[in-house]
């Protein structure tokens, strides 16, 4: 097996479809594409099957496969057509192979599952687009199935290696580095969506090839709508604002909110923020292997009822991340998820008053075997310009 972890977490899945009664599965869903081949194009679908898997992509992306995948690409003429029976795409010797096709790739993946038998296969109902499921499914011999398979690869994914953690922590550290170069550049007057804009801006400078969602700027009354997009308000003094940002670097997320005052904030303001920052530090605190997702959901809104803020908090604490900035397990109420070392989550209690404002504080964390890590190193105070 190639010395690699996509070979390695391929494997694992393969080692598995006997118990889940399969004989194959398809992936097409980006991230977990990703996880399990290291392919990063637009346009690609894995199967999965015992001693091999195939990725089938089509010629954009030939040169790009091959490199990605580290895999051999197959170089068959045969593989051009709809109905590839090359020995070369399908050896066992090699843990992945490339297949170009030219066309709809449902042909060539239809064609291989025939070719090798496969009569039930595994498929992501919530990641598959009906058109492809339905050309699929209307092709298949009277004896082969598809059979739905739900959060399998997501829930490998939710556990961390060391070298994805690696990753997440030079995400998480280009993120705060293009916030504190920007925030030098913050002034009343400044609109919402420039300060965006140089968000972006400086994380790409830093290395990120792109941010992980849309940035949230959002100033005075406006910084009370949790996910926020920004406009051409302006801050103005007095006001609150809240800076909700992530980078994507290497293919792994980082997130992060903090929150701006323009000019001194007022005894309200500060109660305010006072309360969340409580609620984050305890949810924080409270993180540590076997503890549910949902206690510590619970153990955040306890502070805030404490000071009377727990209706104004609309939303959960915080979720899974890494291929993508939303990931299992979810920090809400009804997740009985049990953490785990290896998890990377984000801790984000917040509260938002209609007609006066909000306060969100965030921090990417890390489960550890004896509690947590901090991963962001950006300080939780309200930045004062």
């Amino acid at each position: 097996m190639e010395n690699n972890p996509f070979a390695e977490r391929r494997a694992r899945v393969a080692a598995a479809l006997a118990a889940r009664k399969l004989d194959a599965l398809l992936v097409a869903f980006s991230p977990n594409l990703r996880y399990l081949s290291g392919f990063t194009g637009s346009n690609a679908s894995l199967l999965i099957l015992p001693g091999q898997s195939i990725l089938f992509t089509d010629p954009r992306y030939q040169i790009q496969a091959a490199q990605e995948c580290t895999s051999e690409e197959c170089t068959s003429e045969e593989c051009t057509s709809e109905e590839c029976t090359s020995e070369e795409c399908t050896s066992e010797e090699s843990s992945c192979k490339v297949r170009i096709v030219k066309g709809p790739l449902v042909l060539d993946v239809l064609a291989t599952l025939q070719k090798l038998g496969a009569l039930r296969t595994g498929y992501e109902p919530a990641r598959m687009t009906c058109d492809f499921y339905d050309a699929l499914k209307s092709r298949l011999p009277l004896r082969a199935s598809l059979e739905p398979v739900h959060g399998w690869i997501e829930e490998l994914r939710t556990i961390k290696s060391e070298a994805e953690i690696a990753l997440i922590r030079q995400s998480v550290a280009t993120n705060s580095r293009a916030f504190e170069q920007t925030l030098r550049r913050v002034k009343a007057g400044m609109k919402e969506s420039d300060l965006a804009a140089e968000l972006e801006y400086r994380m790409r400078r830093l290395g990120a090839e792109k941010p992980a969602f849309e940035t949230i700027v959002a100033t005075g009354v406006r910084s009370a709508l949790p996910h926020a997009q920004p406009t051409h308000a302006r801050l103005a003094a007095g006001d609150l604002v809240v800076i909700d940002m992530g980078a994507f670097e290497n293919g792994y997320a980082s997130d992060m909110t903090r929150m701006l005052s323009v000019g001194p904030p007022s005894a309200k303001v500060k109660r305010m923020y006072r309360a969340v920052l409580e609620a984050q530090l305890a949810g924080i605190d409270a993180v540590r292997p076997g503890i549910t997702a949902a206690r510590i959901d619970t153990v955040t809104r306890k502070v805030l009822k404490g000071y009377g803020l727990d209706k104004a908090f609309t939303h959960s604490t915080g979720h899974g991340l890494g291929l993508e900035i939303h990931e299992p397990p979810r920090l809400g109420k009804r997740d009985l998820t049990r953490l785990q070392p290896g998890m990377a989550i984000t801790i984000e209690p917040g509260v938002y008053v209609e007609g006066f404002g909000g306060i969100r504080i965030e921090d990417t964390v890390l489960v550890t075997a004896s509690g947590c890590e901090i991963l962001t190193p950006t300080p939780k105070d309200l930045f004062v310009v």
